[in-house]
């Protein structure tokens, strides 16, 4: 895919984006990029940690106020995007929600000639006081695997400022933005 093919896919998935009040309060020197990992090409080993019996990963099927709680500590804004809409996976230390994000059905869409199946992690948070343990990422690396058994194409990262993080999994920065638009 070329640039104007995924400028053509996120304005298909996010119409009028630019046109929010949200995004033209952000202020013009903060850059956020959108990220790819072509999932028919990949084989998603990267950053594999090993972690004892304290640490666990799956779907949340928790008290919903217990993950409200840990969204809280994080960004309280992503808060009302948990609605039950799209599943939530979590890795957990010793049973507590150490992140958390959203698996996310982006769609189908046609880019070209193909029609591609987009889903991909969103809202990714990591619960304060389990940040820098890699636990994070290994729930991201493990989404972008699931994914890519339910035969998406590709794993899409919307509005992110870690493109760095997103990196060590093999994701590709495919458009830069600030909020007049595409840089």
């Amino acid at each position: 895919m070329n640039k104007q093919e995924y400028l053509d896919l996120f304005n298909k998935m996010h119409p009028g984006f630019f046109d929010s009040d949200a995004i033209r309060r952000i202020p013009s020197e903060w850059i956020y990029e959108e990220m790819i990992l072509d999932l028919r090409k990949c084989n998603i080993t990267q950053y594999d940690k090993a972690y004892g019996d304290n640490v666990s990963f799956g779907y949340y099927t928790g008290d919903m106020n217990d993950l409200l709680a840990a969204i809280e500590k994080v960004v309280p804004s992503w808060i009302p995007l948990f609605d039950g809409k799209n599943r939530v996976y979590c890795g957990f230390s010793n049973g507590e929600i150490a992140s958390f994000c959203l698996v996310e059905d982006m769609g189908k869409h046609h880019i070209g000639n193909n029609l591609i199946k987009v889903g991909g992690p969103g809202c990714v948070g990591s619960v304060p006081e389990y940040r820098n343990l890699g636990i994070g990422l290994c729930m991201v690396r493990n989404v972008t695997q699931i994914l890519k058994e339910e035969a998406y194409d590709i794993s899409y990262i919307h509005y992110t400022g870690v493109p760095k993080w997103y990196e060590k999994l093999g994701y590709q920065t495919v458009l830069r933005w600030n909020k007049n638009g595409i840089l």
